[in-house]
């Protein structure tokens, strides 16, 4: 039996991981235990989430979120570590580049537990993210790094990852296994008035909702362009309370509360464009055939750039709107495969139980 301990943070990281755990399944030689560490608390995550979402429930949930990096990294390591020696899985597996991947990572590497990281490679190279320190510190002591592009290798290779006793592997995008299999359970957002063609939009990294001159740039290049078509706007509270602070105008916006995956889902397959600050619903546009105007200066997602589907407008009103009037003119090409063919769990489990049986030879 092999036995995995997954380390999850928030809720993007079950939705991705809810890949994996479906195709452990399948397996009965593989055995899981989750672990969320309440980093990122979602009152949203009730039974009744995991049950829509077809995602087996945490075996361990740690509550700790809501205090400062340092303290919440030190408690997850305590925490995760007593859960390691307790359970003494064969692998640590971790997502992403939460403070919640950095703390298995580091357990792993203490417990001398074999390590995976999924979605491995990426780089903003912005280090003053503290998502960018996280990731890169879990890749250099992971053993088997999941790419999920041709980029994220290259990023490896250039940092010198060739040379490290580690195995690099590219998997494709667990994201799109997710996006394949929650299509058919998309569901319409109630009581909002949609019309046919609308804009979906989403704000809210703390590097434009906490910049005054930034958030009133974005909006007002908003409003103008919701003068000619409907975006729709789930937004934060503690973004909505920003604004309202501001005075900031969103009088020609249809601002509505966030909304569950699988409405966001139905949104994303709905909509014309995409336009956001958020690096996942970049990728879900392009699984979704939409273009996407980031609102960034910079994105981890940069073969998206290049092949022309996503466009880095960053703040500037007139940035937004001179791309905006582009993107409607423009024909976008979707047909490149880059993040694979949605088979990335499959392979995932695959390239795990080849690494035991080598090992136990």
């Amino acid at each position: 039996m092999i036995k995995i301990l997954t380390i999850l943070g928030a809720r993007p990281q079950f939705i991705k991981a809810g890949t994996i755990s479906r195709e452990i399944a399948k397996h009965k030689e593989i055995k899981e235990i989750i672990l969320h560490t309440g980093q990122h608390y979602d009152s949203n995550m009730s039974d009744i989430f995991f049950e829509e979402m077809k995602i087996p429930k945490p075996d361990y949930f740690l509550g700790i979120g809501g205090k400062s990096h340092g303290a919440m990294t030190g408690q997850m390591i305590e925490k995760i570590e007593e859960v390691a020696l307790k359970e003494k899985p064969d692998w640590i597996l971790v997502y992403g580049d939460t403070n919640s991947t950095l703390a298995g990572a580091i357990v792993a590497s203490k417990l001398n537990i074999k390590l995976a990281h999924i979605e491995a490679g990426l780089r903003s190279f912005n280090m003053n993210m503290p998502e960018e320190i996280n990731r890169i510190l879990t890749d250099r002591i992971s053993n088997v790094l999941f790419c999920p592009t041709d980029t994220a290798i290259e990023n490896l290779e250039k940092e010198g990852f060739e040379n490290f006793n580690c195995k690099i592997i590219k998997s494709g995008d667990v994201m799109q296994d997710g996006a394949i299999f929650y299509k058919n359970l998309a569901v319409k957002p109630n009581n909002i008035e949609l019309k046919n063609d609308f804009i979906l939009c989403t704000i809210h990294r703390a590097e434009n909702t906490d910049d005054e001159n930034k958030l009133k740039n974005i909006f007002s290049a908003l409003n103008e362009i919701a003068c000619e078509k409907q975006i729709i706007l789930p937004l934060h509270p503690r973004t909505k309370k920003i604004i309202e602070n501001l005075n900031i105008c969103v009088e020609n916006l249809t601002i509505i509360e966030p909304v569950g995956y699988l409405e966001m889902v139905w949104l994303i397959d709905n909509c014309s464009l995409v336009m956001t600050d958020s690096g996942g619903l970049q990728k879900e546009a392009y699984f979704f055939a939409k273009p996407c105007l980031t609102l960034r200066e910079e994105t981890e997602w940069i073969e998206l750039v290049e092949i022309g589907v996503n466009t880095l407008v960053g703040t500037e009103k007139d940035k937004i709107l001179s791309e905006y009037n582009k993107i409607e003119i423009k024909k976008v090409d979707f047909s490149k495969n880059l993040y694979g063919k949605g088979n990335a769990s499959n392979l995932i489990i695959k390239e795990l139980l080849a690494y035991e049986d080598k090992g136990r030879k």
